[in-house]
């Protein structure tokens, strides 16, 4: 039994020695709930209590998020805000007008060969001499 006893003891003063060395050694803006001072003075004062809300509530999240946020520049919350996504619409813009542009004058091109057509067919000249 007191070696049991013993092994709990030590295994609890591990504990509380990993967490502190932990807090310790963690960036201080990226521990969480409260200051990285105050974790420190809470697993010191209630050793075993601390350590365990440390590594509950005060430890940085393992998933990289926070330091991912914080390394890459901010992306723009609506399209609007985005300076490539307008420079895109103001492009397919331009190309729109430039296609209606050559439709119409497809169009008048169209129009101006099929009275040539006609007048060429219907054999009146429209010269102004008289045969």
């Amino acid at each position: 039994m007191p070696r049991f006893l013993l092994l709990i003891v030590i295994l609890g003063i591990a504990v509380i020695i990993y967490a502190l060395f932990d807090c310790i050694m963690s960036r201080g803006n990226a521990v969480r709930s409260i200051s990285k001072p105050a974790w420190i003075l809470t697993i010191l004062l209630v050793p075993l209590l601390g350590a365990g809300l440390w590594f509950l509530f005060g430890r940085p999240r393992q998933d990289g998020n926070s330091v991912k946020r914080r390394n890459t520049p901010r992306r723009p919350s609506a399209p609007d805000d985005d300076a490539q996504f307008l420079r895109n619409l103001e492009v397919k813009r331009r190309q729109e007008a430039r296609e209606a542009e050559l439709r119409r004058k497809e169009a008048e091109l169209r129009a101006k060969e099929d009275k040539k057509k006609k007048n060429d067919d219907g054999g009146t000249a429209t010269d102004g001499k008289t045969a």
